[in-house]
């Protein structure tokens, strides 16, 4: 059974995770690149070039049902873009793309 992600422990290691993408290589070049990639994202986040998770999480679900099941946290360009799963009671897959500063929907594969 999935649960709903709630407690600010959980969405902070969620986001954290978010940035644990695998480069092919050893570990250590695992850990020295996803100590980069957290030390990026909690640093957009002070320069408030993103939104607390929480924020971003509260919106999402304006627009989508379901439970939340990954997110993710993807620069492009010189914007940052939130994208969060969510798994409907019917069990479809619906993944929402957000500006991550001003949480304007970018992408809704609900519609």
């Amino acid at each position: 059974m999935i649960q709903k992600i709630s407690s600010p422990v959980v969405l902070a290691l969620v986001f954290l995770a978010a940035f644990s993408i695998a480069p092919p290589g050893g570990a250590q070049a695992d850990d020295d690149d996803d100590a980069l990639e957290h030390e990026e994202a909690r640093r957009a986040l002070e320069q408030g070039l993103v939104r607390p998770l929480e924020e971003i999480v509260a919106e999402a679900r304006k627009h989508v049902q379901g439970d939340l099941i990954e997110v993710e946290l993807e620069r492009e360009n010189e914007r940052y873009i939130y994208e969060l799963e969510f798994i409907q009671p019917s069990g479809q897959i619906v993944e929402l793309q957000l500006d991550a500063k001003s949480l304007a929907i970018i992408e809704d594969d609900a519609d």
